[in-house]
C-alpha cells in the first residue's frame, strides 16, 4: 500500500505553489504517490491546506516536467513509467548527454558540484533523496558543455529520468552499482579523459536501462539498434 502524503499546516501565499510543488514531486518520487494515481485538485488542496490555484499549478509544472499527465477527461495523474518511455526518454540521453559531457572535461569544467551530488546521494536516506542527487551529478557533468541549447535538453529529461531510476530502485536496489560507475566516470573526468568520461557515461547511462527495464523481445542496446552494431549487451 503506497504511503500517505504528510499533511501541512498553511504557509505563506507567495511560497504556497512551491510547496505544493516540492511535496508532490518528493511523494512521487519516493512512490507514496504512485505511477498512475489520479491527482484531484480539491483533494491535495485540502491535505495542504491551500486553494485549488496553487495545486494547479504544481500540476501544470509537473506537467511539463514529464512527471504528471493532464487529460481534459481524466485529470492529472502521475506518469506511468513503461519500456517504452524509459527507452525514449534514454535513447535522447544517449544521444546528447555523452557528447555534453565530452565537452565539458574538454573545457577543463570544475567538478566540485558533481563530488558534492555523489555525498549527497551515499547520504540520502529514500529513493527521491538518492534519485535527485543522481540527476544533480549528471547535471554537474554536462551542464559546463559549451552549448546552452544541448544543456536546456538534457535538463528538460532530467525529472523524468529521476522517476524512472526511483521506480527501478523501488524494484530492484542497483543504486550501489550506478553510484560505483558514476565514480569511474568522474576519475576519468578528473583525469581530464574526455573520450573515456563520455565512453563510460554511455555505458552506465545503457547498462541502467538494460538492467532495470530489459528487452522483452531481445533487442540489442538502444546506440547499437541506432548504428546496426552487433547484439552483445556491454559489461
Amino acid at each position: 500500500m503506497n504511503a500517505p502524503l504528510s499533511g501541512a499546516a498553511p504557509v505563506p501565499i507567495p511560497s504556497r505553489t512551491q510547496f505544493v510543488l516540492e511535496h508532490v514531486t518528493h511523494a512521487i518520487l519516493t512512490g507514496g504517490l504512485a505511477p498512475g494515481s489520479p491527482l484531484v485538485e480539491t483533494e491535495l488542496a485540502a491535505r495542504f491546506g491551500v486553494s485549488k490555484t496553487p495545486v494547479r499549478e504544481a500540476l501544470k509544472t509537473l506537467a511539463g516536467r514529464g512527471l504528471v499527465v493532464m487529460s481534459e477527461y481524466k485529470g492529472a495523474s502521475v506518469r506511468t513509467v513503461d519500456a517504452e518511455m524509459v527507452r525514449s526518454v534514454y535513447d535522447v540521453r544517449l544521444l546528447l548527454e555523452p557528447e555534453a559531457v565530452r565537452r565539458s572535461v574538454v573545457s577543463g569544467a570544475g567538478l566540485e558540484a558533481a563530488h558534492a551530488a555523489l555525498e549527497r546521494a551515499d547520504a540520502a536516506s529514500d529513493a527521491a533523496e538518492r534519485s535527485l542527487a543522481n540527476r544533480d551529478f549528471h547535471r554537474a557533468l554536462y551542464l559546463p558543455c559549451g552549448n546552452p541549447l544541448l544543456a536546456r535538453m538534457l535538463d528538460d529529461l532530467r525529472d523524468q529520468a529521476a522517476l524512472v531510476s526511483s521506480v527501478a530502485w523501488q524494484a530492484r536496489p542497483t543504486w550501489e552499482r550506478e553510484a560505483d560507475e558514476h565514480r569511474s566516470i568522474l576519475a576519468r573526468a578528473e583525469e581530464g579523459d574526455a573520450k573515456a568520461a563520455a565512453d563510460l557515461l554511455r555505458e552506465h547511462i545503457e547498462a541502467f536501462v538494460h538492467r532495470a527495464f530489459p528487452s522483452p523481445d531481445g533487442q540489442p542496446p538502444l546506440d547499437k539498434q541506432r548504428d546496426g552494431r552487433g547484439d552483445e549487451e556491454r559489461a
